[in-house]
């Protein structure tokens, strides 16, 4: 009878522990970037979510430092190759670039205690989560791949280490979207831990300069539509 109510009450005082870890963890309502469709397949995961924290990510880097003055258009791959520089650096100003949706994503992102390692206080990604396992197994670019792996095998993976090799084949970076995600997990918002979210406000648009000449788009007649 004895061991029968310890069982009873041990099952009672698990659930109850289960119930409050899962009423922690929070959810997002507004998915801004929906349209934009499933690219990260992590099934052990909140798809959406990922999804979401990814394309929010690029859009923030895009507005902060994709637009060369030269030209005016918004180019990722510049954007990709000036933010993993200055995060990596420690130039990066968050504060200027954290969107107030991306903020969101953050405090929902944070909730997911299998994601982050709070114990490093360097790093703050878990590298032995379940996400970082499906970016591992789906990264297309081989090298960066097996560098990954090796790093985590040998229980030395960190963004020092593994920052340089991104840095010098950015490309893959855009082309890759896991890759993508390792970066945006790694380098920005696993930086917002320490970042007074209470400060990130909507960023003002940049002013047009109508003396600049946009340049035409590939495969468009620049003197469509116009009468000579």
């Amino acid at each position: 009878m004895k061991l029968k109510f310890k069982i009873i009450a041990l099952f009672v005082a698990t659930t109850v522990l289960s119930c409050k870890t899962e009423s922690k963890e929070k959810t997002l309502t507004d998915y801004k970037f929906s349209e934009k469709g499933i690219v990260l397949n992590c099934d052990e995961f909140d798809l959406k979510l990922l999804n979401e924290a990814l394309f929010s990510f690029e859009d923030d880097i895009l507005k902060t430092y994709g637009t060369p003055a030269q030209t005016g258009n918004p180019n990722l791959t510049r954007a990709y190759s000036q933010f993993i520089r200055n995060a990596m650096y420690s130039r990066a100003k968050y504060e200027d670039i954290v969107s107030p949706h991306s903020a969101k994503i953050f405090e929902v992102l944070k909730s997911k205690t299998e994601l982050w390692n709070l114990d490093n206080p360097n790093d703050k990604l878990n590298y032995n989560s379940a996400v970082i396992r499906c970016i591992s197994d789906n990264m297309t670019d081989k090298s960066l791949k097996a560098t990954m792996d090796a790093l985590i095998e040998t229980n030395s993976m960190s963004s020092k280490l593994y920052g340089p090799a991104i840095l010098s084949n950015y490309g893959a970076a855009i082309r890759d979207k896991y890759l993508s995600a390792y970066v945006a997990l790694e380098f920005y918002y696993g930086r917002m831990f320490d970042l007074d979210l209470s400060k990130v406000s909507e960023k003002p648009k940049p002013p047009v300069d109508f003396n600049k000449i946009p340049l035409p788009v590939p495969g468009e007649d620049p003197h469509a539509g116009h009468n000579h």
